[in-house]
């Protein structure tokens, strides 16, 4: 949620941030009006209930012969006093409701545009020429025993899967690489619930603009998550954090549940785009002051975690009309997929700036003993889709896949080699 103080000094930034996204501004302008009503009423309330209680206290002391015409003010007043409340209350909903709509304001270096105006900032590693027609992912799956769609689609439906064999231990051995990675970098790490409160999915901003994409359970009024920055998040909701400890920098397991709505006839084959995966994901806490340094150091995290698994990728800056509600900016790196000819995204890293917490009442007590609220942010370090990436990239010609050095004592494995 946006600082509604700063939106009244500064409109025109938050005009400028929703034409980088491609917003409405006109929503400004409505949220302004509603606010100013807003002020007004509650005044007006204000007022009348402090002239109530200054003619509640005369009654007792007034004349015979002016008490009937105070009774007769007061009933007036408290009437007036009601309905005043009533328009308060109506219009701090609106206002409320409005600022529950709006974006997060993105930051200044977010380029604009949409899903294709994306801005490359690095490409990293040089793809592998092969001397012999590449497998795909599902394929060289198959032939590992590690991959099982059709089972995946027998038990559950269309855009589930099996992980067998050695692609169980691919999948547990990058998790785990990726969690001793982060621990060792200072994470505490954490293994969160999957269902949360709706109160807690509103607060991280997946309720809007992306509630199509959250699986629901209505009989318990919980959603399934998609990624554990949800529970992350709420973690410390309604907490005064200790200024001292911050960066609190926590590391989610968790499994994860997308209903992908409007991706129909979208990557069909395999593991790409599915509807439950594994994932781990950083967490993190700071000073508001410093959440641009945290998200470099976020996206470090990230690449050091695909250096090790030897994959070719690029660094791509997030266009303003692709980020999500409460990103201010995001970077996602996109490895090279041989079969397709193109880069995919791996990891994605936001700073949501105090956004989340404002909504969460998340907040940490500065020198001066005042609270404020805190900054956000959050980062892949790994997930079930790098397995596309390993087995595509790594494969030879005879259908084995090299196993990267640094996955080896995870897995078990230097070399996966078909079995059928």
């Amino acid at each position: 949620m946006i600082d509604l103080r700063a939106l009244r000094d500064s409109p025109d930034r938050l005009r400028a941030s929703q034409r980088v996204r491609g917003e409405d501004e006109s929503a400004v302008d409505r949220l302004l009006d509603f606010d100013s009503r807003h002020r007004a009423a509650l005044a007006r309330f204000e007022g009348l209930r402090a002239e109530q209680k200054s003619v509640g206290k005369s009654v007792s002391s007034a004349a015979p012969e002016e008490r009937e015409s105070l009774l007769t003010k007061a009933k007036e007043l408290s009437a007036d006093v009601k309905q005043a409340e009533a328009e308060a209350g109506e219009l701090s909903a609106e206002v409320d409701r409005l600022l529950h709509e709006i974006p997060n304001i993105v930051d200044e270096d977010t380029p604009e545009g949409g899903v294709d105006d994306f801005r490359v900032l690095e490409h990293v590693g040089t793809p592998a020429e092969f001397d012999f027609t590449p497998r795909d992912h599902l394929e060289l799956g198959e032939l590992l025993g590690a991959i099982d769609t059709d089972r995946g689609a027998k038990v559950s439906g269309a855009r589930f899967y099996f992980l067998t064999g050695v692609g169980a231990l691919l999948e547990l051995g990058l998790l785990n690489l990726a969690m001793q990675q982060a621990v060792a970098d200072g994470f505490t790490p954490m293994v969160p619930p999957v269902l949360v409160r709706p109160e807690t999915m509103e607060g991280t901003g997946f309720l809007g603009a992306h509630a199509d994409e959250v699986y629901r359970l209505e009989a318990d009024d919980l959603y399934l998550v998609g990624t554990s920055e949800v529970p992350l998040a709420g973690y410390h909701a309604d907490e005064i954090l200790s200024a001292d400890a911050l960066p609190n920098r926590y590391v989610g397991w968790s499994s994860c549940f997308r209903r992908e709505a409007g991706s129909y006839g979208k990557d069909t084959r395999g593991i790409i785009r599915v509807h439950q995966f594994n994932k781990v994901e950083m967490f993190v806490y700071t000073h508001p002051d410093n959440a641009r340094e945290e998200h470099e150091r976020l996206l470090g995290w990230e690449r050091r975690m695909l250096d090790k698994l030897e994959l070719p990728y690029r660094v791509v800056d997030i266009a303003g009309g692709d980020l999500g509600t409460s990103a201010a900016r995001k970077f996602d790196c996109e490895a090279w997929l041989p079969t397709q000819g193109r880069y995919r995204e791996l990891t994605s890293t936001s700073n949501c700036t105090d956004f989340q917490a404002r909504r969460l009442n998340i907040r940490f007590r500065e020198d001066s003993g005042k609270p404020r609220f805190a900054a956000t942010l959050n980062g892949t370090l790994a997930t079930t889709r790098w397995i596309v990436a390993i087995l595509e990239n790594h494969q030879r010609a005879d259908g084995s896949v090299v196993v990267p050095e640094a996955l080896r004592p995870f897995v078990g494995h230097d070399v996966l080699y078909p079995v059928k």
